[in-house]
C-alpha cells in the first residue's frame, strides 16, 4: 500500500478520526454522556470566564475528559478483541483505563471549583 502524503494524507487522516468519533458515539455510553456535559458545559464555561485564561482551563478540562475516554475505549476495544475470557492484564488494562478517566474527570472538577468559587 502507498503512502499518501500532502493534502490527500490531512483529507484520509481526518476521515479517519470522524469515523472514530462517530464509532464512540454510536457505541460507547459513557463518551455519549460526557460528549452531552461537553455540550452543556463548553458554554457555560464562555459565558461564566472572567478572562481567557479561566476560558481555556475551563473549556480544556472538558475537553480532556473526552481525549481520555476515547483512549480508554480504544484500549478496551484492543483488550475485547484479544479475547473476551479473563485475563489480569486484561484486567488491569481495563482499570488503568478507568482510572485515567476518571482523574481526568476530578481534575476537570477541581478546575470548576477553583475558578467559579476561590
Amino acid at each position: 500500500m502507498q503512502k499518501t502524503t500532502g493534502l490527500t494524507h490531512l483529507i484520509k487522516s481526518t476521515v479517519y478520526s470522524l469515523k472514530g468519533l462517530k464509532s464512540a458515539i454510536k457505541y460507547e455510553v459513557a463518551f455519549r454522556h460526557e460528549l452531552l456535559a461537553a455540550f452543556i458545559l463548553i458554554p457555560l464555561a464562555l459565558w461564566l470566564a472572567k478572562n481567557k485564561i479561566e476560558m481555556s482551563l475551563l473549556v480544556g478540562s472538558i475537553l480532556i475528559v473526552l481525549v481520555v475516554e476515547l483512549l480508554n475505549s480504544a484500549v478496551e476495544a484492543v483488550v475485547d478483541r484479544v479475547g473476551k475470557e479473563f485475563h489480569e492484564l486484561s484486567g488491569r488494562a481495563k482499570d488503568l483505563g478507568s482510572a485515567a478517566v476518571f482523574v481526568a474527570i476530578v481534575n476537570a472538577v477541581t478546575i470548576w471549583i477553583f475558578i467559579l468559587f476561590f
